[in-house]
C-alpha cells in the first residue's frame, strides 16, 4: 500500500470519507462504555467523594488538548518544510477541536475545583498555560480567517503553531516545575497508577473516545476544507455532493 499517494487532497478525500463513520461510531460506543463506567460502576473516592467522577471528562479532555496542539504543529511544520497543501489542510482542520477539548478541560476543572479547592479558578501555572493554550487554538483560527490568501494563512498559522508549541511542556511540568494547587499525575511510565483499576479503566476508555472523536470530526472537517479550496479543479466538480449543491 502506497500511503505516499494520499498526500493529494484527490485521493485523500474519499480515504477520509471511509473513515469518518468508523472513527464515529467508535467514539459514540466508547464515550457510552466509559461514561457507564465512570458514573455506574466506579467506587466513590474516599477522598472527594462523588465530585472526583468530572475525571472521566476532565482529564481525556486535557490530555487531547495537548495531544491535538502538538499533531497541529507537526502538520504545520510538514507544511512548511515541503509545501504540501494537505498538511496545511489537515493543521486547520484541527484547531477548532483542539480549542473545544481545551475549554472542556478549562470548564470541567473549574467545576472540579469548587468542591476540592474551594474555589473555581486560581492562577496557578497549570490552569494558565492550559489558558493560554487556549487563546494559541484561537488565535490561529483568527489569524487564518484574517489572511485571504490561503497559502499566505497556511504559513502564518504554521509559525505560530510552531512558536505556541513550547507551551505543552509548560502544561505537563508544571506541576513538577512549581507550588501549584493542582494535584500532579496520577498515571505515569514506568510506575503503578494511583487509582483503582476500574477508574483507571473508565478514564482510558473516555481517553480513546475523545481521540476517536477528534479523529471522525477533524476528518468530515478537511473534507470540507478541501472541497472549499479546490474548488474549481476537475475532480471536485466531479464530485456527487458538489454537483448537488
Amino acid at each position: 500500500m502506497n500511503l505516499f499517494k494520499y498526500s493529494s487532497p484527490s485521493t485523500f478525500y474519499p480515504l477520509a470519507g471511509k473513515l469518518v463513520p468508523w472513527f464515529g461510531w467508535s467514539a459514540a460506543i466508547l464515550a457510552a462504555v466509559g461514561l457507564f463506567i465512570g458514573f455506574g460502576i466506579a467506587p466513590t473516592d474516599f477522598q472527594q467523594g462523588e465530585a472526583y467522577r468530572i475525571i472521566f471528562i476532565h482529564v481525556p479532555s486535557a490530555w487531547l488538548s495537548m495531544f491535538i496542539y502538538l499533531v497541529m504543529a507537526f502538520w504545520g511544520a510538514m507544511a512548511l518544510g515541503f509545501n504540501t497543501r494537505l498538511s496545511a489542510m489537515m493543521a486547520q482542520s484541527l484547531a477548532p477541536t483542539g480549542a473545544l477539548m481545551t475549554f472542556i478541560a478549562l470548564w470541567t476543572g473549574s467545576l472540579w475545583g469548587r468542591p476540592t479547592w474551594g474555589t473555581y479558578w486560581a492562577w496557578d501555572a497549570r490552569m494558565t498555560s492550559e489558558l493560554i493554550l487556549l487563546f494559541l487554538y484561537l488565535g490561529v483560527i483568527a489569524l487564518r480567517n484574517a489572511i485571504d490568501d490561503p497559502r499566505r494563512a497556511d504559513r502564518a498559522c504554521a509559525v505560530l503553531s510552531l512558536v505556541g508549541a513550547i507551551n505543552i511542556p509548560i502544561i505537563y511540568y508544571s506541576v513538577k516545575w512549581w507550588n501549584t494547587l493542582h494535584q500532579g499525575s496520577s498515571i505515569n511510565v514506568g510506575a503503578a497508577p494511583k487509582m483503582a483499576t476500574i477508574m483507571l479503566t473508565g478514564m482510558l476508555v473516555m481517553s480513546f473516545a475523545a481521540w476517536f472523536y477528534a479523529i471522525a470530526v477533524s476528518l468530515h472537517r478537511v473534507r470540507a476544507i478541501i472541497v472549499e479550496r479546490e474548488r474549481g479543479s476537475v475532480w471536485v466538480n466531479a464530485l456527487p455532493e458538489v454537483r448537488a449543491a
